[in-house]
């Protein structure tokens, strides 16, 4: 037996290392077909180019708005000065221009040195105009000069407001002339270019209007005109109250409707419960000016009154010739006249007296008396904006009742409860019967509309989307990075490493663990049984756990083969 164990040993080839027999992992590289070295390669490649890119396109930082809304002009000249200055940048679509987020204030401040941006009216010169001057400049060119020079400081002014983006001034100043009669009186056209959702209110525009106006001599503010980008007219002229409401008017009715109806809702709101209440309030507003002057004259009153001497004139003139003697000189004719025998009542002259001669007097008396007279002067001007009528109407939510049983429904407000608001909603607003007020108070059911949210898709999700399309960039990456792993290198990897051995079958010399190689069957030497076997590591733990087991096997196999 043992003649027959040790022949075939002795044919046995000897034992060769591994690190001897197995080629290296360089050497089975060189060893792939060439395809295979391509299609490895390439995966590097990829891979490193993935790679870069996610480094990249991790450190780019937070970029931050320099300045939105920018014309192609000022875009163009922005973008020059970031070159020069090697700031990298990002231009987005309605003139946005993005820069590195720790650099926008400095850059802001650097842009602004240089007079950049310029804005819409950065072409507009205003008064620098007059310092270049020429030798032969004409009267009509330096008055066009003055002109443009007054339009562009009118534009910068005009475009300091926050909510205006750019302004356009056109001034219409005609030439005077020596005749005054014959001298137009100048005009103004302003144009606006307003800021996204921005607007102006009456008092903007009203201030432009007059801005423009007192920079011109003889211009009235009715003659400038105020238009916006979309070219409608936004300036009126000064209503003269024949032409119906203006927008003041129109403010002050809204107002006047508004304050009415925030009463009623602070009077019944906490009565009702909040949202059971709707109201709205027509006011009638009388916005006519009336003027009466009346002058009344009539005599002093009272029993013991008594008429008042304004002024007084009397004059009183008299004439008179006296009798001449006639007749024969002598004693009879020197006689004195004989007294009248009949008295003067206001006689317009004396009795000739006897044996006098012929004479004549006239007498004349005027006397004029004025009296003073009462006079009223009274001047009544009507009340501008002054309520005529008020006509009100409210709405009042039906009652909600719960049953025993659980069960919910609406009931309609009492009449009783009905007449309670009525007469709060008359005291909240004054009601007056003489001017003809109404107010109306009615419950009916509220309907209320359901709005259920769509119920769109996951994938149309607008949360969704946003994540997909800040992480789409990333993840293409990524992906390109593990198709480079997965598809290129690791094939080329596993073609390279060397063949898993396969694993012996069971044998005499595994289980005793005998460094000698046994012939097998067919008469050919086995390689070496792998260290780490299963079935040996398997046999040994049973050794060690369980040797009295194992002792007895042994035996039964030794009395076994000395009994053969």
């Amino acid at each position: 037996m043992d003649n027959a164990l040790s022949a075939p040993a002795a044919t046995a080839p000897m034992m060769v290392s591994p690190a001897e027999a197995a080629p290296n992992f360089v050497q089975r590289l060189n060893g792939l077909p060439l395809r295979s070295k391509l299609t490895m390669g390439a995966g590097l490649l990829a891979l490193a180019g993935a790679v870069l890119a996610i480094t990249l396109w991790s450190s780019q930082g937070d970029y931050r708005p320099l300045f939105s809304g920018l014309a192609d002009k000022d875009g163009g000249a922005i973008i020059g000065q970031l070159s020069a200055m090697q700031v990298p940048y990002k231009h987005e679509g309605g003139g946005t221009i993005l820069v590195p987020a720790n650099q926008v204030y400095e850059l802001r401040m650097k842009l602004a040195a240089m007079g950049l941006p310029k804005g819409g009216n950065g072409n507009a010169a205003g008064f620098e105009l007059m310092d270049k001057s020429s030798i032969g400049q004409t009267q009509f060119a330096e008055r066009l000069n003055f002109q443009r020079a007054l339009e562009g400081e009118l534009t910068r002014t005009i475009t300091a407001m926050s909510d205006v983006a750019d302004a356009r001034v056109h001034l219409a100043i005609p030439q005077q002339n020596g005749f005054f009669r014959e001298q137009q009186k100048p005009s103004a056209s302003v144009m606006l270019t307003l800021r996204g959702g921005r607007t102006l209110d009456r008092s903007q525009i009203a201030g432009i209007v007059h801005l423009v106006s007192s920079s011109v001599p003889e211009l009235s503010p009715k003659a400038v005109s105020v238009l916006d980008q979309t070219g409608a007219l936004i300036s009126q002229a000064p209503s003269d109250g024949a032409t119906g409401l203006d927008g003041q008017q129109l403010q002050y009715k809204q107002q006047v409707e508004a304050g009415y109806n925030k009463r009623i809702f602070e009077l019944l709101e906490p009565v009702v419960g909040r949202d059971n209440l709707r109201s709205t309030v027509t006011a009638d507003v009388d916005f006519s000016q009336t003027e009466a002057t009346a002058e009344e004259y009539r005599p002093n009153q009272g029993p013991n009154a008594q008429a008042a001497v304004r002024s007084s004139q009397s004059n009183e003139q008299t004439n008179s010739n006296p009798a001449l003697p006639t007749g024969v000189p002598g004693a009879a004719s020197n006689q004195p006249p004989v007294p009248a025998t009949a008295p003067v009542n206001g006689a317009s002259a004396p009795l000739q007296p006897a044996q006098g001669g012929a004479g004549n007097a006239s007498s004349r008396r005027e006397q004029v008396t004025n009296y003073e007279l009462d006079k009223t002067v009274r001047v009544t001007r009507g009340a501008v904006g002054s309520v005529k009528r008020l006509n009100a109407a409210v709405v009042v939510n039906q009652r909600q009742v719960t049953d025993a049983k659980g069960k919910t429904t609406s009931q309609p407000v009492s009449a009783e409860e009905i007449t309670r608001l009525t007469d709060l909603v008359k005291e909240a607003l004054g009601f007056s019967a003489e001017r003809g007020d109404s107010v109306k108070v009615i419950s009916a059911p509220f309907v209320v509309d359901k709005n259920e949210p769509a119920d769109l898709p996951l994938w149309k999700q607008p949360w969704l989307i946003d994540v997909a399309r800040s992480a789409i960039v990333p993840l293409a990456f990524v992906a390109i990075a593990l198709i480079a792993v997965f598809g290129m290198i690791r094939p080329a990897i596993k073609a390279a490493a060397p063949a898993k051995p396969e694993e012996p079958k069971e044998s005499v010399s595994e289980v005793v663990d005998d460094a000698e190689l046994l012939p097998t069957a067919d008469g050919m030497p086995r390689l070496e049984a792998p260290v780490h076997s299963e079935k040996l590591d398997r046999a040994r733990a049973l050794a060690r756990d369980n040797p009295v087991a194992v002792a007895n096997i042994v035996r039964d196999w030794m009395a076994g083969e000395t009994a053969s």
